[in-house]
């Protein structure tokens, strides 16, 4: 079971800041199932009523999906070149959600669309290292020393960054069209990276998809199509921290 911090709970009903959601319970006008609360870090679940000042707080439902993002699509709620959205496929639903991270327009693959901003912000940092699969299409073939320098990891972004060691899988060599299909896993989320980290060994990517982030993937799904997390797997998502 999720449990939040009551002033994380009454700031995010837009009741106050946290900053003032505490004042709040050190005042005694918080009651949860009742009672008063006046002790700062106190954890409530989605099924114990929370009030202030004797009204009700409204709560906001937290929803996260899988969605399989097809190519030719922008990983933001809104477009300034009114290209399509990843947030055009869910206007039916009666909350707002916003993508983890984003892909490129024209890579296809896992997105996580959610309204949880504190498991957007987890899953996001740096320090918890959330493994991404994805599958390139790349022109030529890549040889025992490409392939080792993208392991140890390369200058990318005009030489800006160096990219952290990466685990590389050729699954398929055309060698009639000279072209390759990789697997690369990787765990940051730079401008463009995996493009740019084949860019750096010489190799342009043709089609690129991402396959899995971390234990999801995208089996039962087609493009366009989408799919919500169970608590389980939300759940198991935030051992990441």
């Amino acid at each position: 079971m999720t449990e939040e911090r009551l002033q994380k709970v009454i700031a995010e009903a837009g009741l106050a800041s946290r900053r003032e959601a505490e004042r709040m319970i050190l005042a005694g006008r918080v009651r949860v199932d009742g009672k008063v609360v006046k002790q700062l870090g106190t954890k409530v679940s989605s099924f114990e009523q929370v009030v202030v000042d004797g009204q009700p707080v409204e709560r906001q439902a937290k929803h996260t999906y899988l969605f399989y993002k097809p190519r030719g699509v922008v990983s933001t709620v809104k477009d300034e070149k009114g290209r399509k959205t990843v947030a055009d496929y869910f206007q039916d639903l009666p909350y707002r959600l916003y993508p983890v991270g984003r892909l490129d327009y024209d890579t296809s693959g896992l997105l996580l669309m959610t309204n949880d901003g504190e498991l957007a912000n987890l899953l996001m940092h740096p320090k918890n290292e959330v493994n991404k699969v994805y599958v390139a299409k790349i022109k030529g073939q890549l040889t025992p020393s490409e392939i080792k320098a993208l392991e140890s990891g390369v200058r990318i972004n005009k030489g800006k960054f160096k990219t952290k060691p990466a685990r590389v899988k050729i699954l398929k060599t055309d060698k009639k069209k000279d072209a390759q299909i990789v697997q690369v896993t990787i765990h940051e989320g730079h401008y463009h990276q995996v493009k740019e980290m084949f860019l750096a060994v010489h190799h342009l990517v043709d089609r690129l998809s991402r396959e899995k982030y971390s234990f999801l993937t995208l089996d039962g799904l087609i493009s366009g199509q989408y799919r919500e997390l169970t608590h389980k797997e939300i759940d198991k998502l935030k051992q990441v921290d």
